[in-house]
């Protein structure tokens, strides 16, 4: 029997946990002491107004790029030294961005016997679902999630989508449009920023032959967030992630020089953040950076994760260019279905994944 067909164990919805009213929080969702959050920012207040770089974008579109060079310098800094940045003035309509957000909430309020016709399993993750990874045992997070296919068409499955609420196929489909449309503008600045031809990193990821796909994360209110993590630490396996988040309720934690800084996000912002195939194609100039979810016991969260990632069976690899004497290639080549069914079989685990990469000196 395939290894990936089936969850090693009942699979439980999160969601219904937390309605249940129960104090405290079973024990296969209590991190490690080490990975658990800390919850108190008085612990260090020199974290408390860092952020992310917010970058605005006015001057990209889809005839051009006309940022300024100052806007561009920003992105590289943004790529290099943190790995995660918010974009403001994208040219996604904010009410647009609202519409859909409250969609996918609507969709996490339905009858639980509703959701479950979409159940998904390991062997493709399509569909409603609350664990990564198949470890029996493992210990688990605090969400629950629904994942579906954009690109390649060939993967797009309207009957994977779900159908309640009204028009919520209608609203995810142009969504999808929509961000693969600001995906590829962005791919454009990333491929200057790194002193290459505008589409030099669009082509390394199968010209138009990419991968796109959305994970929409819920996260229920969690009596004891002290222990539990909604999203472990992980950096995305893919190549560019673009993330709606919610306003008022604030979870994603990005790691830098070893602390977690609370993301801010800005309103009607996308968080933009690298994927390890970019570290990978970059020889590591862009870091893809590890990141986490933290849940609260007074609101739920929930947030679109679009991920717009290589062709799945071309051999990627640090781009030549970027590859001199002085800084050898870092990464030996890898598709990226490889490095996906690598990740899948293991959960999320940091930075370990893309690390355990490296070339053989």
């Amino acid at each position: 029997m395939n290894k990936l067909h089936d969850w090693p164990e009942p699979v439980i919805r999160v969601q219904s946990l937390s309605e249940s009213g129960l104090k405290s929080i079973p024990e296969r969702y209590i991190k490690p002491a080490t990975d658990r959050p800390s919850l108190n920012v008085e612990e260090d207040p020199s974290n408390m107004d860092v952020n992310i770089p917010i970058i605005d974008l006015t001057g990209l579109s889809e005839d051009g790029n006309n940022l300024p060079q100052s806007t561009m310098d920003q992105i590289s800094l943004a790529c290099r030294e943190w790995g995660f940045f918010q974009v403001v003035n994208h040219g996604v309509c904010p009410g647009f961005m609202d519409q859909v957000r409250e969609t996918w909430r609507s969709f996490f309020h339905l009858p639980m016997e509703m959701k479950q016709a979409y159940a998904n399993s390991p062997k493709t993750y399509e569909g409603y679902g609350s664990r990564l990874g198949i470890e029996k045992g493992a210990i688990l997070d605090w969400s629950d999630y629904y994942y579906l296919h954009y690109l390649p068409l060939t993967l797009k499955d309207y009957n994977k989508w779900p159908a309640p609420p009204d028009s919520c196929r209608e609203v995810i489909d142009e969504y999808g449009k929509e961000l693969v449309k600001l995906g590829g503008r962005i791919m454009k600045v990333l491929s200057i920023s790194l002193g290459l031809k505008e589409d030099r990193l669009q082509n390394a990821f199968g010209g138009d032959n990419f991968g796109a796909c959305l994970r929409v994360n819920f996260y229920p209110k969690c009596p004891q967030p002290e222990l539990a993590l909604g999203l472990s630490s992980h950096s995305d396996p893919g190549g560019l992630t673009l993330l709606l988040t919610d306003h008022q309720v604030s979870g994603l934690q990005v790691r830098k020089d070893d602390k977690w800084i609370t993301v801010k996000p800005a309103p009607h912002a996308f968080i933009v953040n690298i994927g390890d195939q970019i570290q990978v194609l970059s020889n590591a100039n862009y870091k893809s950076v590890e990141h986490r979810v933290i849940v609260n016991s007074d609101m739920e969260r929930l947030s679109l994760g679009f991920f717009y990632n290589p062709k799945s069976d071309i051999p990627i690899q640090p781009m030549e260019e970027l590859v001199s004497t002085d800084k050898p290639a870092l990464y030996s080549p890898m598709t990226f279905d490889e490095y996906r069914l690598f990740i899948r079989l293991r959960g999320p685990k940091g930075k370990s994944q893309i690390e355990s990469l490296h070339s053989p000196r």
